[in-house]
């Protein structure tokens, strides 16, 4: 289930203990400020798959002899 909101620049959304803000929307991009914890992981989506594929490949490839 996803929840969608129409949010205004300036107006913010609380997630937990994160605060998430609307900075801007311009030309069909929305600019967010994200606080959160130093505990919080925020990943763009992105970010997160990159990150996941170096995690899969470095499992899988061979450990050096030594």
């Amino acid at each position: 289930m996803m929840l969608v909101l129409t949010r205004k620049a300036g107006q913010r959304v609380s997630i937990g203990e994160a605060v998430v803000t609307v900075v801007a929307c311009v030309r069909g991009k929305v600019r967010l400020g994200i606080e959160a914890p130093r505990t919080v992981v925020v990943l763009r989506e992105e970010i997160g798959e990159k990150r996941h594929d170096v995690v899969a490949s470095t499992a899988s490839a061979p450990k050096p002899k030594g």
